[in-house]
């Protein structure tokens, strides 16, 4: 901690509003089985130190790859430059135990042997190809990792949090004649092996296997305005791009977001309440804490259809006369933090799902998404659904191929007209990309009616 406080004092050796170090060392491993066999595998170790000082709206940044003392103290110095004036001050630091304890890894993936890995993903494999004779080609991918960040900061935090991480994946392929389709199906979270004990190999190789086979007879889209049911769980990907990312405070702050000064203003409607949460045991998206130290917490963005704030790492926080929210996060040592989500929902409501699906006497059930595009400023998104029926007389009815839903996130949260009581969230598979990071998040959403939206399909 002793070099720690010097590298602070140095950092702020010629001024600044703040300053931090984030330490990090990071050990991860992938497994991928494909077509019966093992494919590859990889293992890879990082470790970095990155040190920033804020200064106004402007940072300085710097990082290296080496422990010793004397390179250290060169980077603080080099993060100084940012600054022009008489030396800060730094608190003296305090090591700060972790508020939560939100992970869940009890049977580590690097201590178990490479063939109890293999074996999981054997098993998987098999049954894909088991489940019916038109799944013709299966991979399937393991992936951990272990990393342990250290956190201080010019204020007095210091904190170290060790953060597991598991994923696992498998895609397939089927044919039916000339006709080809893909389904895919995986999860993971802040754990460990034991996730297959309530999430067994042989379910995720059955839903990528039913929705590839299910897509070799589906009919195309028809296109136009119609209502939408979006399916429980993976449909809170909507929330994330067309809702989340506008309401991060770096894009508020600046003015550039569909609700930039909208505080306390109806957005959407009364039966929508949209929360963003980092304290979800086990989850993708949960952290102990931030990458600046600030301790996780569950943020409500919008209540009963009211803006309520924003995502706030501590640098908007402080521009914004703000609370930080948890929210500041980044790729690695070599990136500085910025407002990014952690697991965001749209909250339950009090509907029965298989009431709401009897209401719609034609329109589009969307149970899974893939590709899209979403604009930040006008709040406009478009989304591939890779699953999706048609609703007929309050009934699902046959798969559709090919559709898309364009809309606008603040238009389409006006239109929820039905929440189910049903609220899911997304098995852990999901990385957010921003300004060229990535970063591990969660989503979810119950059931929920949008009165009417554009479905891209065939006219």
């Amino acid at each position: 901690m002793s070099l720690a406080a010097q590298l602070l004092e140095t950092a702020l050796s010629r001024g600044g509003d703040h300053a931090d170090i984030f330490a990090q060392q990071a050990s991860s491993r992938s497994l991928s089985f494909e077509e019966g066999k093992v494919k590859s595998a990889h293992q890879s170790a990082s470790q970095g130190i990155g040190i920033r000082v804020v200064v106004g709206e402007a940072t300085g940044y710097a990082y290296c790859e080496i422990f010793d003392e004397a390179t250290l103290l060169a980077t603080a110095r080099r993060a100084s430059q940012i600054a022009h004036g008489q030396a800060a001050p730094s608190a003296m630091l305090v090591g700060t135990g972790l508020r939560h304890d939100l992970y869940r890894a009890e049977h580590a993936p690097a201590a178990a042997p490479m063939a109890e890995r293999v074996a999981l993903l054997r098993r998987m494999s098999e049954h894909a190809y088991a489940h019916d004779p038109q799944v013709q080609w299966v991979s399937c991918q393991l992936a951990d990792q272990d990393e342990t960040v250290t956190i201080a900061t010019s204020d007095g935090v210091y904190a170290t949090d060790h953060r597991p991480m598991l994923r696992v994946s498998v895609a397939v392929h089927a044919r039916s004649g000339a006709r080809r389709e893909s389904g895919s199906a995986g999860g993971g979270g802040r754990l460990g092996l034991e996730y297959f004990t309530t999430h067994p190999p042989e379910e995720l190789a059955a839903k990528a296997a039913r929705q590839a086979v299910t897509l070799l007879t589906a009919v195309p889209c028809p296109a136009g305005q119609m209502p939408v049911v979006l399916a429980p769980a993976s449909s809170g990907i909507l929330i994330h791009e067309a809702v989340g990312h506008g309401l991060e405070a770096d894009f508020n702050r600046i003015g550039v977001s569909a609700y930039s000064g909208q505080i306390g203003a109806m957005v959407a409607s009364p039966l929508v309440t949209v929360v963003d949460d980092g304290t979800i045991p086990g989850d993708r998206g949960a952290i102990n804490i931030d990458d600046e130290g600030v301790a996780s917490r569950r943020t409500t963005l919008i209540e009963q259809g009211r803006l309520c704030g924003y995502l706030h790492d501590r640098t908007t926080a402080r521009l914004m006369g703000a609370a930080p929210t948890g929210n500041g996060r980044r790729d690695g040592y070599g990136s500085v933090p910025i407002p990014r989500m952690r697991v965001t929902f749209l909250a339950a409501g009090e509907d029965d799902p298989a009431e709401i699906i009897r209401s719609i006497p034609r329109g589009l059930y969307a149970v899974s998404f893939g590709g899209g595009s979403v604009d930040i400023a006008k709040g406009d998104f478009n989304f591939h659904v890779t699953e999706g029926y048609l609703i007929e007389d309050g009934r699902i009815g046959p798969a559709v191929s090919r559709a898309t839903l364009i809309g606008n996130g603040p238009e389409v949260l006006r239109r929820v007209t039905r929440v189910g009581n049903d609220l899911a969230l997304a098995d852990g598979q999901w990385t957010c990309g921003k300004d060229g990071q990535s970063c591990p998040v969660g989503q979810g959403m119950p059931t929920t009616l949008i009165s009417e939206m554009t479905v891209g399909g065939r006219s």
